[in-house]
């Protein structure tokens, strides 16, 4: 069921449009992660969800009510900040208590509320604490709690990770999602973080100067990217040069390889196309029955992944492989065979 819908958004400053007719509808209790670089506007949309930024076009919807017009302190939204935002001079209990006491409420509604904002976040015991007091991610967790406390239509988190260390993102991210599908609270996620993004959303908008490239699943965006630079943006990326032999039987020649792949090929038998492929595609194996024989050109242990670079139609090209304790991996200078899944085979399109 559609709970928050965007249609065709526009936003300008000045002569710069950074968002350009974006359209969306998001079901209620979804998590949807909006992912692309710096100044792609996926910010700029979050923002005029909330209320900061008024849309120079189209209009925002939320629950049925038209919320275009409205101020911030109109709309019934959390907002988590990449800085945590939170009131220096207040302490836990109090930057919890915030929206709470601006609503008016009763102090023993406000106390019980508060107390079960951070049971969840599992901070009851730092309630007497100042920001200053505390680390990043229980900061950033009070402004999570924050956030929720005024039980709000939509939370919104404007990078909330990216001031935090790897592994306490890793930790934050799952609690948050935890949190979000325990209180089946509709959720707007910005991020350049593709792992964060694949990781914690129902869906993720991809977004490329302006535009959604591409709104998906995890594995729809991941597996079966709409364009080319979605393919590029969202994990790592091999491309090679093909030569189409037979398009009605997909039929590509890559280098000495003939391969038969599972897309349709839109190109005339002689034309040169792109295609790319995951690190994960290929299989380290013997040089007999290979569909490429190449030189290693490096070898990284990462500890459950071996990643290898190799020579191949006069690439090199990354392949991925899980560690065996009992096969040691490829050294420079190794020739080595890849056997390629077809059905890991992406034709890029522009």
């Amino acid at each position: 069921m559609t709970f928050l819908t965007l249609n065709h958004l526009q936003k300008s400053f000045g002569a710069t449009q950074v968002v350009h007719d974006f359209n969306m509808s998001i079901d209620k209790g979804e998590f949807v992660s909006f992912l692309g670089p710096s100044g792609c506007g996926k910010t700029t949309v979050l923002r005029m969800v909330a209320g900061f930024e008024t849309p120079s076009a189209g209009s925002i919807v939320i629950d049925g009510q038209d919320q275009t017009s409205l101020k911030p302190n109109k709309r019934n939204i959390g907002m988590v900040f990449q800085a945590y935002a939170l009131f220096p001079n207040m302490d836990v209990f109090d930057n919890v208590a915030f929206g709470l006491k601006i609503a008016g409420l009763p102090k023993a509604e406000i106390e019980d509320r508060v107390k079960e904002m951070l049971d969840m976040i599992h901070l009851g015991h730092l309630a007497e604490r100042f920001p200053y007091q505390l680390s990043g991610g229980q900061q950033q967790r009070v402004a999570l709690a924050r956030a929720l406390a005024p039980k709000p239509q939509v939370l919104l988190l404007d990078e909330p990770l990216s001031a935090l260390d790897a592994k306490i993102r890793v930790s934050l991210r799952e609690e948050i999602r935890q949190i979000q599908q325990q209180l089946g609270i509709t959720t707007v996620f910005v991020t350049h973080d593709q792992e964060e993004a694949l990781s914690i959303s129902d869906r993720i908008v991809v977004m490329n100067a302006g535009k959604a490239d591409q709104i998906g699943t995890p594995f729809e965006i991941y597996n079966r990217p709409a364009t080319r630079f979605v393919a590029s943006f969202v994990g790592t990326l091999n491309v090679l040069d093909a030569v189409v032999v037979d398009p009605i039987q997909r039929i590509l020649k890559l280098g000495d390889t003939t391969l038969t792949i599972n897309e349709d090929i839109r190109a005339a038998a002689g034309a040169t196309i792109q295609i790319a492929m995951r690190p994960e595609s290929g299989t380290l194996c013997a040089i007999d029955g290979a569909t490429f024989v190449g030189k290693v050109t490096s070898s990284q242990f990462l500890g459950s992944v071996i990643r290898t670079r190799i020579e191949v139609a006069g690439k090199s090209v990354s392949f991925d492989s899980f560690n065996d304790p009992g096969v040691k991996p490829p050294t420079i200078g190794e020739i080595v065979g890849i056997t390629i899944d077809p059905s890991g085979l992406i034709l890029l399109a522009d």
